[in-house]
C-alpha cells in the first residue's frame, strides 16, 4: 500500500479526482444539471482538502461522503457512459483507501440499485470486488449487501456475468475470511483465546466475536441456510441460489481455514450443528438409492442433480474428515459409515468409483487412519470404522469379481457391471487375446471367467482423483473397465504401505531410544519381540499406548486384506501386480510378526504359502490355519465360493514343473506354474529377511517349502545341503529348462536361509528348530507304513541348522538332538532312520572336534552335553541305528580314548545300555568295547568311573543271549577285583581326594551327598558295589551263571574282604550278603514247578535237577551254606559290630524260611547251616588243625573246648582264609567275644527260631491234594535233635512256656505220616515193634529234660507234671493215633504197593515205651510235691482209663495188658500218698477217676475176639481177678481214708461183678466159663468179707459193712423180681440158663446171709438192715409159683430162716418207749 502514500501518488490521486469531476460535469452538463452542480462543488472541495491539510489522504476520508456524492449521482442517472466513468472514479478512490465507513455504505446502496437495473453488470462486480479487497471498512450489512448483489449477479441469464459472478463470489468469501485472520493475528497478544475449542460447547451468541470473525460468522451460518434451502439471516435479499455452487463454498471455506474453525467455539458450533446435519441430510438420497429405482427427494428428477451434489458432498466430507476430524468423531463416524455404504454393490457404477476415489485419499493418510483407529475401533461401544473401511474395499473388489450370471451380456454391460466381451461360459476368450498370434497378454486379474484389465491410474502412494475433479459435469460419467478395481488395488497397496511404514517408523524411533537409554542395546529385530525395558516409566507409557494402537490396527484391517490380497493374488495375471501383492503381503507378515499378532502373521504366510503351491494342495498346516482365519464369510471368498482356486485360473499361467506331490498315498502329478515359483521366492525372501520376526511360523513357511522342494526333486546331500535329485529317484519329474537354471539358485538360497540361522537370536533359532523338529515329525508320519522314500527335508536342514550354529550350539543341542533322538532314529522307515542316526553321529562328532571357546577340555559340562544323545541313542531299539551308535563310540574311543575325562561315565553307559533283546551281534560288538576298556583303560580313566565299569561289566553277565559272554564277564569282574587289589592304593587316595570335593559341594549346596552304600568309605564301596553286581548274578535265571557267580563273590569276600574298612563288613552282612539270601529265598520261593525236558542240545538233565524250583534249590543251598559259613569263620569280626545281635536275627530267619521251604533238600541243609552256626559240629582238635590255610571257599570253622562248654563264649580261632591278620587286629590274644548276657540273647534268639521251624513245619496244612508238602522224617530228626544242645545253653531260663512249647514241637512231629515210597527206609516191618529214629530223638529230648530237672533247682521241679502229660499224650497214641490236619492215612499194615500217599507210623512201641518211661518216672516222683499238686496220677489213671476201656478194642493187644500192670504198679505206689494227703483234697477228684476205670476195665464194653481160646480168657479172668484184690488189699480196709461216695462205687461194682449177667451170645457149652465164675465168686467174697468185718472197732468203720449189706440186699430184691416178672411172662418155656442160675446164687445166698446176720452180734446190726431183709420174704412167696426144681429147692432152703422173725406185735407203750 506504501505506493499510495507517496507524495507524487497523492498529487497523481487529487488530479485524477479533479478530472474526474470535470469529465462528469462535462457529461452531466445538459441533461443531468444538478450532477453538474454537485461535481463542480466537488472540486472545490478537493482543492480546499488539499490546500488546508497536510495529512491529505487522512482528511479525503473523513470527507469521503461529500467527495464520493457527485459520482453517486451520476450513477444514479443510469447512464451507461455517466455510469462507467463514476464507477472509474469510485474505484481510484477505493484503491487509494479514501472511503470512509458511510461512503462505502451509500455506494453499495448505489451499486444496490445499479444491479437492480440490470446495469453495468461485470463493472458493477469489479467495484465491489475492490471494495472489499483494498480496505476492510465495509461491515455488517453493508457487507452482506454487497455479497448478495454478487450472489445475484451470478443467476442473471448471461453466462460471462454469472462465471464472473461466481469467481467474485469465492473470492469475497475468501476475503471475509483472511480479514478474520488478519484480526486474529492482531488481537492475538492481548487477549489469550484457548487455541483448541471444546467441541461439546454450545455458546450460540455472536455478541463475543470481534467485527470480522462477526461477519465471517454471519456469512457461513447463511451459506449453511442456503444449502439446505433456508432463508438467510444476514444475507438478506437473496432470491436464488444453487446446492452445487453453496457446496463448493463450503469446501472451499473449510479447505482454506481450517484453524478459524479450530480456534473459535461459535465456529466449531456451526460445523457441528450446521454443516454435518446438512451433509448428513443431502447424503440421504443417496444411501435410500438403490440400482435401478426412480425416488426422489426433489421434484426434479432424481439423476440430475445426483452427480454433482454427491461428488461435491464426498468433497466437503473428504475435507471434514482430513482438517476437523478431531472436533468431529462422531461425526465422521457416521460419514465414514456412509463411505463404506456407498461401496455396496447395488450402488451406481459411479458412486462406487467416486466413493472409492475419497476411500483412496485416506488410505494415503496413515495418520488418519491411525486417529480412526484410537478413535473408534478401540473404543468400547463404537463402529469398528477402520476395520470396516477394509473389509468394505475387499468386500468391494470381490463383489467386482462376482458378475450376476445372466446369460445375455448386453444385460449385463447395461446394469452396470463390466464383463469384457464374451459370455461368462467362455472363460478362455475373456482374458486371453490370443497368446498364438504374438498379441501381448494385458495386465488384468481374471478369475472364474470375470477378466477385468489393470489400469495404471496414480503414483504410489499419492491419491489423484479423477471423477472428484469433475466439477463441470452434471451427467454421471462413464467408468472405463477395470477403473474402480484398480483404484481398490492402489487403495490396499497403499493402505498395507503408509501403515506399515508409519509402525515400523514409530517402532524405529522407539528402539533408538531404548538403545539409547538402555545399555543392553540389542538389536532391532529381537526387540520388536520384545521390547527392552525402558529406564524411564513415561516412555514405556508412550510404548505401551502406542503398541495398544499398532495391534488394533493391524487386528482391524488384515482379515479384510487377508481376503482381498488372497483373491486379487489367485486372480492376478500379471507379474508386477502379482509381485506387489506378495510385497503388500510380506510386509503385513513381517509387521504382525514384530508385533508378536501370531494369527495374523501366520494367516499372512499362509496365503503366500498357498499362492507357492499347486492348487487344491493337501496340505494340512495351511488349511487348518486359513479356515480359521477365514472363518467369518462376509470378508472372504470363501463365503461365495467353495473352492479357492478355480481351474480358469492356471489357463493364463504358465507351467514350468511338474513333479510328484509329498503325500502319504502316492498320487498323481501336480504342476507348478511361473506364480508359484514366484510365490516361492517371496516366502524365501520373508525367511531370509524376517526370520526373526516368524516364531511359530517356521512350520508354515518350511512345511511349504518341504512341498516345494520335492516337487522340484531336491534331495539332501552330505551336510544337509539339497541338490537336485537323479532323474531316477522322480521318474514323473518335468522341469522346464526356465525352472532347470533357477534350480541351482533356489538350492543355494535355501542353503543360504538355514546359513543365516547363525545371525539369528536365541528365541528365534528356537522356534525355526522347533518348526523344522515338527516338519520332521509329519515327513515321518507320512513314511509310516510304506518303504516309499520319505521327506528328508527337515531332518537335513536340522543338521544344517546344527552345523552352522555350533559355536552357540548349548542353546539348540537338546531340541534338536532330543528330536532326533527320540523321534527321528526311532522310526520303522529305513532310509528315515538312517539319515537320522547319520545326522546325529555328525553333529556329536562334529561338536567334539569343533575349536569351542574355552575348549572341551576346561568345558566339561559342554562335552557331557555333546556326548548325551550319544548315550541318549542306547533307549532305541533298531539294531542299525545301534550299531551306527558303537561305530561312532569306537571311532571316539581310537580318536579321543585317552582325553575323554568326565566323558567315561556316558561311554560305559553306551555298551552297559545294549540288552538282551538286541541280537547276539549287537552285544557282542558291544561286549568286545568292554573287554577293550578292561584290558587298556582301566589305568586312564578316572576313578570315579571305576564302579561303572564293575556295573557295565555285570550287566553284560546278566545278558541271557550267550552263556559264555556272561561266564566271561563274570571272569572280568574277577580281574577287576584284582586290578582293585594291586592298585588298591592309588585308587583309595583319589577316591578320598574326589569324595572330599564332592562333599564340600554337597556342603556348600545343603544338600545330603547322595551314592550307594554312603557311611563306607569310597574304596569300600568300591569293593561294596562289584559284591553288589555278583549278587544280581547270584539270581541270575541261568544256574550255570549262579552257581559261577556264588562262587566267585564268596571267593572274592573270603579273598579280599580283609582289605575293608571294620564298620564296612556291617554293609557287606546287610546290604550284600542278606540282600542276597532275600533275593533267593524270594525266587526259589516263586519258581516254576514245571519239569524242565532237556538242558538245550543234548544235555541230559538229573532228575533231582529237572525243574526251576530244583535249581533254585540249589542255589539256595549254596548260598545259605556260603553266608553261614562267612558268619562262622568272621565271627571275631562281625562280633563287635553294634548290630551283630540283629544280623544274628536275620540269618535265624533265613534259615528258618529255608527249613520251612517246601523242599526236603533246602530244609535240610538249612537245619545243617543252623547246626553249623551253632557250632554243633564236631570240634576239631589242635592236634588236627591242618598246616596250610584251607582253601578259598570252604574256610572250617576251628573250636577250642568241646562243645558242651556253656554258652557262646569260648575263644575263638581266626579262621582267616588269607591266613594273615589284620593290622586292626593284630593285638597278640583275638578279640574277646562279648558277655554272657549277649550270648544268652543270641542263644535265646536260636531257641525261637528253632521253636518257629518247629511249629511251623510240624503244623499240618488246611487242605491235602496231591502236591501238599509234608516234612521228611530225616528233617525231623534232625531238627528234633538240635533240641537237647541247644537246652544245654539256655536251661537256665528254661521255663514252664518254653516246656509247653517243646511240647508241641514234640507232638506234632511224632503225628508226621511218611510218604509211602520212603516208607520202606524208615519203617520197621510191621511185626517188629521197633522206634524210628524221630520218636528216639523226641523221647531222647524228653530225657534230656528230665534228668535236668532232676539236677535242677527246686523251682525247676514244677515241670514234672508237663513232662507226663506229653509223655502220656504219646501213650495215648496206642489207641488213638494221631491225626495230621484232615489228612487220610493207611495204617501201615494196610499199605501196600503204594496204594496211599501217606502212611501212619505204628505208634504203638512208641506210646508202650512211653508208658513204661512214665511209670519209671512216676516211680521216682510220686511224692514231689508239684507231682500231687498237679494231680498227675489222676491224669495217669485217666490216660490209662483209655486203653483199659477198650480192652480188646486196642490196635495192640500188649497195650491193655502192660496198662493194668502199670496201673497196678503206679496204684501200688500212688495209693498210699493219695492217703497221706486225704485230708487236703488234693485227690477228691482222682477218685471218681479211678472207680470209672476200674468199672471201665472189669465191665468192658468190648467183645473179646471169636478165636480167644479158652485158656487165654482164663488168663484174662485171672487178670480182672488181680484187680478186685488190689481194691480189697489196697482200698477197702483203708475205707476210713477214703470219700464214702467212692466206695459206695467200688461196693456197687462188687455187687454188680458178684451176680452173673453175662451176654447172651454164649454157647450152652462154653458158658460155664464165660460167666467169669471165678471173678463172681471173688467179688461176691469180697462183698461178703466186708459185710461182716467184726473186727470193727469204731462205727465209722462199721460204715463200710453196712454199706456192704444193703447193697447185697437191694441186689437180690432185683434180681428176685425180675424173676418173676420173667417167669410169668414165659409161660411153658423154661427160662435161659444163666438166669436160673442167677436166681439159685441169689437164694443160696439170702440163707447165707440170714445165717451171718444171725450170728453177728446185735448191736452190730443196722435196724434198716432187718427191715429190708423182712422186705425180701413177700418176694420169695411168689417165687413158689416157678417150675424149675432146682429153684424150689434153694427157694426152701431161703425161705426157712425167716421162722425166726415170727413174733407177736409188742404194746404201743413198749414201742413207744423203745
Amino acid at each position: 500500500m506504501s505506493g499510495t502514500n507517496s507524495p507524487e501518488a497523492v498529487k497523481k490521486l487529487l488530479e485524477n479526482m479533479q478530472s474526474d469531476l470535470r469529465a462528469l460535469s462535462l457529461e452531466c452538463k445538459k441533461k443531468f444539471p444538478p450532477v453538474k452542480e454537485a461535481a463542480e462543488s466537488g472540486i472545490i472541495k478537493v482543492k480546499t482538502i488539499a490546500a488546508r491539510n497536510t495529512e491529505i489522504l487522512a482528511a479525503l476520508k473523513e470527507n469521503s461522503s461529500e467527495v464520493v456524492q457527485p459520482f453517486l449521482m451520476g450513477c444514479g442517472t443510469k447512464e451507461p457512459k455517466i455510469t462507467q466513468l463514476c464507477l472509474a472514479a469510485i474505484q481510484r478512490l477505493m484503491s487509494h483507501e479514501v472511503v470512509s465507513e458511510t461512503a462505502a455504505g451509500n455506494i453499495i446502496n448505489m451499486l444496490w440499485q445499479l444491479m437492480e437495473n440490470s446495469l453495468e453488470e461485470l463493472k458493477l462486480l469489479q467495484t465491489v470486488l475492490v471494495l472489499l479487497t483494498t480496505n476492510t471498512v465495509v461491515h455488517d450489512e453493508a457487507l452482506s449487501k454487497a455479497i448478495v448483489l454478487c450472489f445475484r449477479l451470478h443467476f442473471t441469464k448471461d453466462n460471462i456475468t454469472n462465471n464472473t459472478a461466481a469467481a467474485t463470489v469465492r473470492q469475497v468469501v475468501t476475503v471475509v475470511f483472511e480479514r478474520m485472520v488478519a484480526e486474529d493475528e492482531r488481537y492475538r497478544d492481548v487477549i489469550e483465546q484457548p487455541v483448541l475449542v471444546q467441541a461439546n460447547s454450545n455458546r450460540r451468541s455472536v455478541s463475543t466475536l470481534k467485527p470480522c470473525a462477526k461477519d465471517a460468522y454471519m456469512l457461513f451460518q447463511d451459506l449453511c441456510q442456503l444449502v439446505n434451502a433456508d432463508a438467510p439471516y444476514w444475507l438478506v435479499g437473496m432470491t436464488e441460489m444453487t446446492r452445487t455452487f453453496g457446496l463448493e463454498l463450503l469446501e472451499s471455506v473449510l479447505n482454506d481455514f481450517p484453524q478459524v474453525f479450530l480456534q473459535h467455539q461459535e465456529f466449531s458450533f456451526l460445523l457441528k450443528e450446521r454443516v454435518c446435519p446438512l451433509v448428513i441430510k443431502l447424503f440421504s438420497p443417496n444411501i435410500k438409492f438403490r440400482q435401478g429405482s426412480n425416488t426422489s427427494s426433489s421434484p426434479a428428477p432424481v439423476e440430475k442433480p445426483y452427480f454433482p451434489i454427491c461428488m461435491r458432498l464426498l468433497r466437503v466430507v473428504s475435507v471434514l474428515i482430513k482438517q476437523f476430524y478431531s472436533l468431529l468423531v462422531t461425526e465422521c463416524e457416521i460419514f465414514l459409515s456412509l463411505l463404506v455404504r456407498f461401496l455396496d454393490a447395488d450402488k451406481p457404477q459411479w458412486l462406487r468409483a467416486v466413493a472409492v476415489e475419497s476411500i483412496h485419499r485416506l488410505c494415503v493418510q496413515p495418520q488418519l487412519l491411525r486417529s480412526f483407529c484410537q478413535s473408534y475401533d478401540m473404543k468400547q461401544h463404537s463402529t469398528k470404522v477402520f476395520r470396516d473401511i477394509v473389509n468394505a474395499l475387499g468386500s468391494f473388489i470381490q463383489s467386482l469379481f462376482l458378475v450376476p450370471p445372466t446369460g445375455n451380456p448386453a444385460t449385463a454391460n447395461q446394469a452396470g457391471n463390466n464383463n469384457a466381451g464374451g459370455t461368462v461360459s467362455a472363460p478362455a476368450n475373456s482374458g486371453m487375446l490370443g497368446i498364438g498370434g504374438g498379441v501381448t497378454l494385458l495386465p488384468a486379474f481374471e478369475y472364474r471367467g470375470t477378466w477385468i484389465p489393470i489400469l495404471t491410474i496414480t503414483v504410489q502412494g499419492s491419491a489423484k482423483a479423477t471423477y472428484l475433479e469433475m466439477l463441470d459435469k452434471v451427467e454421471p460419467p462413464t467408468i472405463p473397465e477395470g477403473y474402480a478395481m484398480s483404484v481398490a488395488f492402489h487403495c490396499l497397496l497403499d493402505l498395507v504401505r503408509g501403515i506399515t511404514s508409519m509402525i515400523e517408523g514409530e517402532l524405529g524411533e522407539i528402539e533408538t531410544e531404548c538403545q539409547t537409554t538402555s545399555e543392553a542395546a540389542s538389536s532391532p529385530t529381537q526387540s520388536s519381540e520384545q521390547p527392552e525395558l525402558q529406564s524411564t516409566s513415561d516412555q514405556m507409557d508412550k510404548e505401551r499406548v502406542n503398541r495398544a494402537v499398532w495391534e488394533e490396527m493391524v487386528n482391524a484391517c488384515w482379515c479384510g486384506l487377508l481376503a482381498a490380497l488372497s483373491l486379487l493374488l489367485d486372480a492376478s495375471t500379471d507379474e508386477a501386480a502379482t509381485e506387489n501383492i506378495l510385497k503388500a503381503e510380506l510386509t503385513m507378515a513381517a509387521l504382525c510378526g514384530r508385533l508378536g499378532l501370531v494369527t495374523s502373521r501366520d494367516a499372512f504366510i499362509t496365503a503366500i504359502c498357498k499362492g507357492s503351491l499347486p492348487p487344491h494342495y493337501a496340505l494340512t498346516v495351511l488349511n487348518t490355519t486359513t479356515a480359521a482365519t477365514l472363518s467369518n464369510k462376509s470378508y472372504s471368498i470363501q463365503g461365495q465360493n467353495v473352492m479357492m482356486i478355480s481351474p480358469s485360473s492356471e489357463s493364463h499361467q504358465q507351467v514350468v514343473a511338474v513333479g510328484q506331490p509329498l503325500a502319504v498315498q502316492p498320487q498323481g502329478t501336480v504342476m507348478l506354474t511361473s506364480k508359484n515359483i514366484q510365490c516361492m521366492r517371496t516366502l524365501l525372501n520373508l525367511a531370509h529377511c524376517h526370520g526373526a520376526v516368524l516364531g511359530t511360523s517356521w512350520q508354515l513357511v518350511l512345511a511349504t517349502l518341504q512341498h516345494l522342494v520335492w516337487i522340484l526333486g531336491l534331495k539332501p546331500s552330505s551336510g544337509g545341503a539339497l541338490k537336485p535329485g537323479r532323474a531316477v529317484e522322480g521318474p514323473s519329474t518335468v522341469l522346464t529348462t526356465a525352472v532347470m537354471t533357477d534350480l541351482p539358485v533356489i538350492s543355494n538360497i535355501l542353503s543360504r536361509l538355514f546359513e543365516s540361522s547363525q545371525y539369528l537370536d536365541d528365541v528365534s533359532l528356537h522356534h525355526l528348530i522347533n518348526a523344522l523338529c515338527s516338519l520332521s515329525l509329519e515327513a515321518m508320519d507320512m513314511a509310516y507304513g510304506n518303504n516309499k522314500e520319505p521327506s528328508l527335508f527337515a531332518v537335513a536342514k536340522l543338521l544344517e541348522t546344527g552345523l552352522v550354529n555350533m559355536h552357540r550350539i548349548e542353546i539348540l543341542w537338546r531340541p534338536l538332538t532330543g528330536h532326533l533322538l527320540e523321534k527321528v532314529c526311532q522310526h520303522p522307515n529305513s532310509r528315515m532312520r538312517e539319515w537320522g542316526a547319520e545326522a546325529l553321529t555328525s553333529l556329536i562328532k562334529a561338536g567334539l572336534t569343533f575349536n569351542h571357546e574355552p575348549p572341551l577340555s576346561q568345558n566339561q559340562r559342554l562335552q557331557l552335553l555333546l556326548l548325551n544323545p550319544l548315550k541318549e541313542m542306547s533307549s532305541i531299539n533298531h539294531p542299525d541305528i545301534r550299531l551306527k551308535q558303537l561305530e561312532c563310540v569306537l571311532q571316539i574311543l581310537q580318536s579321543q580314548g585317552d582325553s575323554l575325562g568326565p566323558g567315561w561315565p556316558l561311554v560305559l553307559g553306551v555298551m552297559g545300555a545294549i540288552r538282551n533283546d538286541q541280537g547276539e551281534s549287537l552285544i557282542r560288538t558291544a561286549f568286545q568295547c568292554l573287554q577293550l576298556v578292561v584290558t587298556d583303560f582301566l589305568p586312564t580313566m578316572p576313578c570315579t568311573c571305576l564302579q561303572i565299569v564293575v556295573d557295565v561289566a555285570g550287566s553284560f553277565g546278566l545278558h541271557n543271549q550267550e552263556l559264555n559272554i556272561s561266564l566271561t564277564s563274570i571272569g572280568l569282574l574277577w580281574n577287576i577285583s584284582d586290578y582293585f587289589f594291586q592298585r588298591g592304593e592309588t585308587i583309595e587316595k583319589e577316591l578320598n581326594k574326589e569324595e572330599a570335593a564332592q562333599q564340600k559341594q554337597a556342603e556348600e549346596k545343603g544338600v545330603v551327598l547322595n551314592r550307594p552304600f554312603h557311611p563306607a568309605p569310597p574304596f569300600d564301596c568300591l569293593w561294596l558295589c562289584l559284591y553288589a553286581k555278583l549278587g544280581e548274578l547270584c539270581v541270575d535265571p541261568r544256574p550255570a551263571v549262579r552257581k559261577s557267580a556264588g562262587q566267585t563273590l564268596f571267593s572274592t569276600i573270603g579273598a579280599h574282604g580283609t582289605l575293608l574298612q571294620h564298620s564296612t563288613w556291617h554293609t557287606v552282612i546287610w546290604k550284600v550278603l542278606f540282600h542276597l539270601l532275600d533275593r533267593v529265598r524270594e525266587s526259589s520261593t516263586t519258581a516254576d514247578k514245571e519239569k524242565i525236558e532237556s538242558g538245550g542240545g543234548n544235555i541230559l538233565i538229573h532228575h533231582s535237577r529237572d525243574t526251576a524250583e530244583k535249581q533254585w534249590a540249589e542255589t539256595w543251598v549254596l548260598t545259605l551254606a556260603g553266608v553261614a559259613r562267612i558268619f562262622n569263620t568272621r565271627r571275631y569280626l562281625l562280633q563287635p559290630l553294634g548290630d551283630f545281635s540283629q544280623a544274628w536275627d536275620v540269618l535265624l530267619d533265613h534259615i528258618q524260611s529255608a527249613a520251612l521251604s517246601k523242599n526236603n533238600e533246602v530244609s535240610l541243609a538249612a537245619l545243617k547251616s543252623f547246626q553249623e552256626i551253632l557250632q554243633i559240629v564236631s570240634p576239631v582238635r589242635d592236634s588236627d588243625k591242618p598246616e596250610t590255610p584251607p582253601a578259598v571257599n570252604v574256610p572250617v570253622p576251628v573250636l577250642i573246648g568241646s562243645i558242651t562248654g556253656s554258652g557262646l563264649n569260648r575263644p575263638f580261632v581266626r579262621t582267616d582264609s588269607i591266613g594273615e591278620r589284620l593290622g586292626k587286629y593284630s593285638s597278640s590274644e583275638p578279640p574277646i567275644v562279648t558277655d554272657e548276657l549277649e550270648d544268652l540273647n543270641l542263644w535265646w534268639a536260636a531257641w525261637n527260631t528253632w521253636y518257629r521251624i518247629g511249629s511251623e513245619s510240624t503244623k499240618p496244612p488246611i487242605t491235602f491234594d496231591k502236591l501238599t508238602f509234608i516234612p521228611s522224617q530225616p528233617f525231623l530228626t534232625a531238627l528234633i535233635q538240635i533240641f537237647p544242645a541247644l537246652y544245654q545253653h539256655i536251661k537256665s531260663g528254661f521255663n514252664m512256656d518254653d516246656l509247653q512249647k517243646l511240647g508241641v514241637i514234640l507232638h506234632s512231629a511224632g503225628s508226621v505220616p511218611i510218604s509211602s515210597d520212603a516208607s520202606p527206609f524208615i519203617l520197621p516191618s510191621y511185626t517188629e515193634a521197633v522206634l524210628t529214629s524221630l520218636q528216639e530223638a523226641v523221647l531222647t529230648a524228653l530225657d534230656v529234660l528230665q534228668k535236668a530237672i532232676c539236677v535242677g533247682p527246686e523251682n525247676m521241679q514244677i515241670m514234672y507234671p508237663a513232662i507226663f502229660d506229653q509223655l502220656l499224650a504219646f501213650v495215648e497214641f496206642s489207641c488213638k493215633p494221631p491225626q495230621y490236619g484232615q489228612l487220610e492215612t493207611k495204617h501201615i499194615a494196610n499199605a501196600k504197593y503204594n496204594q496211599a500217599e501217606w502212611v501212619a507210623l505204628n505208634y504203638v512201641p512208641f506210646a508202650e515205651r512211653s508208658l513204661e518211661v512214665v511209670v519209671d518216672l512216676y516211680q521216682k516222683t510220686a511224692c514231689h510235691k508239684a507231682v500231687v499238686n498237679e494231680k498227675v496220677l489222676q491224669n495217669i489213671i485217666k490216660t490209662l482209663r483209655v486203653p483199659l476201656s477198650l480192652k480188646y478194642s486196642c490196635p495192640s493187644e500188649s497195650t491193655w495188658k502192660l496198662a493194668v500192670s502199670s496201673l497196678l504198679k503206679v496204684l501200688s505206689i500212688g495209693l498210699p500218698v493219695a492217703r497221706q494227703h486225704a485230708s487236703s483234697g488234693k485227690f477228691d477228684s482222682m477218685w471218681p477217676e479211678l472207680a470209672s476205670t476200674f468199672e471201665d476195665f472189669l465191665f468192658t464194653k468190648s467183645i473179646p475176639p471169636d478165636n480167644l481160646s479158652i485158656q487165654e480168657f482164663q488168663r484174662n479172668e485171672s487178670i480182672d481177678v488181680e484187680v478186685v484184690q488190689l481194691i480189697s488189699t489196697e482200698i477197702l480196709p483203708y475205707a476210713n481214708f477214703i470219700p464214702k461216695e467212692f466206695v459206695g462205687q467200688i461196693m456197687t461194682m462188687l455187687n454188680k461183678g458178684s451176680i452173673h449177667s453175662q451176654s447172651s451170645s454164649f454157647t450152652e457149652a462154653e458158658i460155664d466159663i464165660r460167666l467169669r465164675e471165678e471173678f463172681s465168686k471173688m467179688c461176691f467174697e469180697t462183698l461178703l468179707q466186708f459185710s461182716f468185718s467184726n473186727k470193727v472197732t469204731t462205727p465209722q468203720e462199721g460204715y463200710i459193712s453196712r454199706m456192704a449189706l444193703s447193697v447185697l440186699l437191694k441186689r437180690s430184691q432185683d434180681v428176685l423180681h425180675r424173676y418173676i416178672e420173667d417167669e410169668r411172662l414165659s409161660g411153658k418155656c423154661p427160662l435161659p440158663r444163666q438166669q436160673v442160675t442167677e436166681i439159685i446164687f441169689v437164694l443160696k445166698a439170702v440163707s447165707t446171709l440170714i445165717d451171718s446176720l444171725k450170728k453177728t452180734q446185735p448191736e452190730n446190726v443196722d435196724g434198716n438192715t432187718w427191715a429190708q431183709v423182712i422186705a425180701l420174704y413177700p418176694t420169695l412167696v411168689e417165687c413158689i409159683t416157678c417150675s424149675s426144681s432146682e429153684v424150689c429147692s434153694a427157694l426152701k432152703e431161703a425161705l426157712v430162716p425167716f421162722k425166726d422173725f415170727m413174733q407177736p406185735p409188742a404194746s404201743k407203750v413198749q414201742n413207744g418207749e423203745s
